[in-house]
């Protein structure tokens, strides 16, 4: 283990520098002084640039990381940095997942761009709202939001991002990410299908599953559109193609929903599996669902 650690030290140390790398952690601290950005998050942005350029920069590294154990998992999926706020009524903690080791750079720095932007605008929201309920004689006012790998097997990758707003009362949104790991491809709905024809296969099995969980259970409401009602304002009725979606470790579809979105705020954020039976002559493989 000794000697493995050595070699991974003399890797990373034999790395250059980026060009660019001051100018990472200058923009960093601007913007910390700028807007109270937390000097540790700055910090942990400047180490986890390096850390994530010198993975992408040497394939040496980042075979000797993988090799060791327990940090080896990380480098699949990582946290880049992190925001925070903690104060008496205001709080805030945003974590940046980033995923690394993909041969496919484009989809690596495209998604790795996305989960920042993402959370950076969160915080510059949070802020802006901060300052301006502190002008206005204060308030409440919280957020948090991190990930969660929901699959990984030798196929298929699968991160769930969370947001969970709290004014007053709270909100939770997921949003999820499927990777092929073999062909470095994002999955989506459409990509996965021969046609539109699983909008309705998917819709039509969510309903049924409502209706029995209703059934057996009095603690459990969904709002959906059912037959003979002759508005669907405010009731689920069929799925988009940009559904939130994403394949579990049995190699099954899983359908996801927001708090809010088809029941109570109560029963939070809701997933239905999909029979993979009924999707078979709907799919364009059975490679991803089985």
């Amino acid at each position: 283990m000794d000697k493995k650690l050595e070699e991974l030290k003399s890797d990373y140390q034999n790395i250059p520098i980026p060009d660019n790398l001051d100018f990472i952690v200058a923009n960093a601290i601007s913007r910390s002084s700028v807007r109270k950005f937390p000097f540790k998050s700055v910090i942990g942005l400047a180490a986890s640039a390096i850390f994530i350029l010198s993975i992408n920069s040497s394939p040496t590294f980042a075979k000797t990381l993988s090799d060791v154990p327990i940090v080896g998992n990380l480098v699949d999926v990582l946290t880049f940095t992190e925001y925070t706020v903690d104060e008496k009524t205001y709080q805030a903690h945003l974590k940046v997942p980033a995923v690394s080791n993909l041969k496919n750079k484009d989809l690596e720095n495209s998604l790795n761009q996305k989960y920042l932007n993402e959370n950076k605008q969160l915080y510059d929201t949070f802020t802006k709202e901060m300052d301006e309920m502190k002008k206005e004689n204060g308030g409440h006012l919280g957020i948090d939001s991190g990930y969660e790998v929901k699959t990984d097997t030798d196929n298929i990758l699968s991160i769930g991002r969370y947001v969970v707003n709290t004014v007053g009362s709270s909100s939770t949104t997921m949003t999820y990410d499927t990777i092929d790991k073999k062909n470095e491809i994002l999955l989506t709905l459409p990509l996965l299908f021969k046609d539109e024809t699983y909008i309705n296969l998917i819709s039509e099995n969510i309903k049924e599953q409502m209706k029995e969980q209703m059934k057996h259970d009095e603690n459990k409401l969904y709002w959906f559109r059912d037959e003979g009602d002759e508005t669907t304002i405010g009731l689920f009725d069929k799925i988009s193609s940009k559904q939130n979606f994403y394949i579990n470790k049995d190699n099954q579809l899983v359908i996801s929903f927001d708090k809010y979105e088809v029941a109570p705020g109560a029963m939070g954020i809701i997933e239905f599996i999909i029979p993979s039976d009924i999707l078979s002559d709907a799919l364009v493989s059975n490679h991803y669902i089985k």
